[in-house]
């Protein structure tokens, strides 16, 4: 047995690109095996959304489903070729879904069904409002916290959303009124502020009404089976029930993100992480939030290969 302590982590919306997965399926019965049942189990076919030019995987009930695959082959090959077992783990937003799967509490099936729903839900509480959200690079937490709330209490939508390390942090809410705001940052001194590709507004109040919707599918997929605790990014603290994990997804969906104060929380009790999925956008902030732990990556078959050598260094 292994004993480095590592934890697992896993990447959310926006680290999608066209191809992603492909790697693995050429290369892995595994891979091939749980393409084919997530497929079945949604009625479309994930070899073209992951593989082939399309519109869907920009829309957020195909892009959810598609990442967390991924996520999920990822680890399932990696956990072929090594039994070590993580300290926790740990999602950015949807990653979050890919890391109850890594505790044990949920099935993969089960949960490509779950983000499914979420998407849904989450485009339907957003619809016709114009919702959006826009990255701030260059302003600290407590500017952002202060200046939306002044936003709000001028009438407009804005909320902080992602926390995703020192002089970053991505806001959500109305498209038009981050639109409008964008010179007022960069005269509080933002370096950037730059409207996402997003037609949601995750992890704020706009999302309410998904809330009610979720929760029932939270009921019936996640299973009290925690093998290892999560790191909830509502709290920044760890969960191993089933009623936990009901109650903090639900709230994920309105509450901020407190991604980078999970990797500072816990960085101390470990001596690497392994971030598992599409590309390595999490390995990269983690490199500016913690440079005392580091990050490695499983994303393709070569990146596995890496992984495993680094580990048994």
């Amino acid at each position: 047995m292994i004993e480095k302590k590592v934890a697992f982590i896993f990447a959310g919306q926006g680290s999608q690109s066209v191809g992603m997965g492909k790697d693995f399926f050429e290369n892995s019965d595994i891979a091939k095996d749980m393409i084919e049942k997530a497929s079945s189990r949604l009625g479309f076919d994930f070899k073209e959304l992951l593989f082939e030019e399309s519109d869907n995987l920009g829309k957020t009930e195909f892009t959810q489903p598609a990442i967390l695959l991924v996520s999920c082959i990822a680890l399932e090959i990696f956990k072929s070729k090594c039994d070590i077992k993580p300290q926790f783990v740990l999602g950015h937003s949807l990653g979050e879904f890919s890391a109850l799967v890594a505790s044990g509490s949920i099935n993969y099936l089960d949960a490509v069904e779950l983000v499914h729903k979420r998407g849904l839900f989450m485009n339907e509480a957003c619809a016709g409002a114009g919702a959006g959200m826009m990255a701030l690079v260059g302003l600290d937490d407590a500017t952002v916290e202060s200046m939306a709330l002044s936003q709000r209490e001028e009438g407009k939508k804005i909320w902080a959303a992602n926390y995703n390390m020192d002089g970053q942090i991505v806001v959500a809410g109305i498209k038009a009124d981050l639109e409008s705001l964008a010179d007022t940052y960069k005269e509080a001194g933002a370096k950037r502020a730059i409207v996402l590709d997003m037609s949601v507004a995750s992890h704020c109040e706009l999302l309410n009404s998904a809330v009610d919707k979720l929760n029932p599918y939270l009921n019936d997929f996640v299973t009290d089976n925690f093998e290892t605790s999560v790191i909830s990014n509502v709290t920044a603290k760890s969960y191993n029930t089933k009623d936990e994990a009901i109650d903090l997804l639900g709230k994920q969906l309105i509450s901020p993100v407190k991604y980078k104060h999970s990797v500072v929380s816990y960085a101390s009790e470990l001596d690497m992480m392994i971030e598992f999925g599409n590309g390595a956008v999490l390995k990269g902030l983690n490199r500016k939030i913690v440079k005392t732990v580091p990050t490695i990556n499983v994303s393709d078959m070569k990146s596995l290969e890496l992984t495993l050598e680094k580990i048994n260094d």
